[in-house]
């Protein structure tokens, strides 16, 4: 029995989404609106993927020569050959599609050629300083690493883990991307901070606009956008908090520091772990109701366990070289 394809209309339709969705301008309200069209109707969804089926196997084949020729032959024939009526007629306008965007496969990776990835990380304490080929500039924060991919119409970067802050060069026409995994940052000149943790991705922006795209156990992509003072915090299950922030506390990790304003002993503690080899862990549940302001230098744990001895009356015990275990004074 031959398979039925899809009505010309829905054909159309996800012929013009799919190449909206190539596009370096494409944005994230497109994407959540191509993606409610596929959900509309299973046949919206066929239609797709019968579509990026077709260009996939063109792009696989592009660099075979022998399909090369095949695909100017089949291109040929069929300006020779117009018949109308049926599954032939639907054949062949699959058949004139896939040469099509055989064609735009080769020519776009012959006018779009990606660059080398390139791969940056750093080890327990270090801070990286990282100039872009498109002037922009990462800096990187301790245990982080990141993957650099840019085209002529992309700047993609993947935050692999950790931290970084990103200083965005100006190109209107040349997004900068950042994807996390769990959503992506689009971004045109601005100044912001990403950090994927355990429990999922934390946005700041300092300056500038960001937009955020992220599938969230929903149907379709949630779509936000930042002001400058704003942060996102999302993750896979669900969560979406947009709140306020404290910029002086977010951007001291650059400057070597870390500031805290009424933070659990927990996350504190937590937080100066990540910069040093020697750890602090908690001795006692009930020290986790205490709250700590203060500023300390992130390479200098014993700094923060001397003020906690003098300010919060705690204890501290060396357990191992590399630990060490608070208590609460007797």
């Amino acid at each position: 029995m031959s398979q039925i394809p899809p009505p010309q209309t829905e054909r159309n339709q996800a012929e013009r989404w799919f190449m909206r969705m190539q596009m370096g301008n494409c944005t994230s309200a497109d994407r959540a609106a191509c993606a409610r069209w596929r959900l509309e109707d299973p046949a919206h969804a066929a239609a797709y993927a019968e579509v990026e089926r077709v260009f996939q196997l063109a792009k696989r084949a592009g660099e075979d020569p022998r399909l090369r020729a095949a695909a100017r032959l089949a291109r040929e024939r069929l300006q020779r050959k117009r018949r109308r009526g049926g599954v032939l007629r639907w054949t062949l306008s699959l058949a004139s599609a896939a040469v099509l965007v055989l064609a735009l496969g080769i020519g776009w990776r012959s006018w779009n050629p990606p660059q080398p990835e390139e791969h940056y990380a750093t080890a327990v304490g270090e801070r990286r300083t990282l100039t872009l080929d498109d002037g922009s500039v990462a800096l990187l924060d301790t245990d982080s690493s990141l993957a650099v991919r840019y085209s002529r119409l992309r700047r993609e970067v993947v935050l692999e883990r950790g931290q970084a802050q990103f200083t965005v060069a100006s190109q209107p026409k040349r997004p900068f991307l950042v994807h996390t995994g769990l959503g992506t940052v689009r971004a045109v000149g601005t100044e912001f901070q990403v950090r994927r943790r355990s429990s999922g991705v934390e946005v700041m922006l300092i300056k500038g606009v960001v937009e955020i795209s992220a599938a969230t156990g929903d149907d379709a992509p949630r779509v936000a956008t930042l002001a400058p003072g704003e942060q996102l915090d999302f993750d896979a299950a669900g969560r979406w908090d947009k709140r306020s922030f404290d910029p002086e506390s977010a951007k001291s990790w650059t400057e070597g520091q870390l500031v805290f304003r009424s933070r659990p002993l927990a996350e504190v503690a937590a937080e100066m772990n990540r910069y040093n080899t020697v750890k602090i862990r908690l001795g006692q549940p009930a020290l986790d109701e205490l709250k700590i302001s203060g500023q300390f230098y992130s390479n200098d744990p014993a700094s923060l366990i001397q003020a906690l001895e003098l300010g919060w009356s705690l204890r501290a015990e060396r357990s191992s070289t590399d630990e060490v275990v608070l208590y609460r004074r007797d």
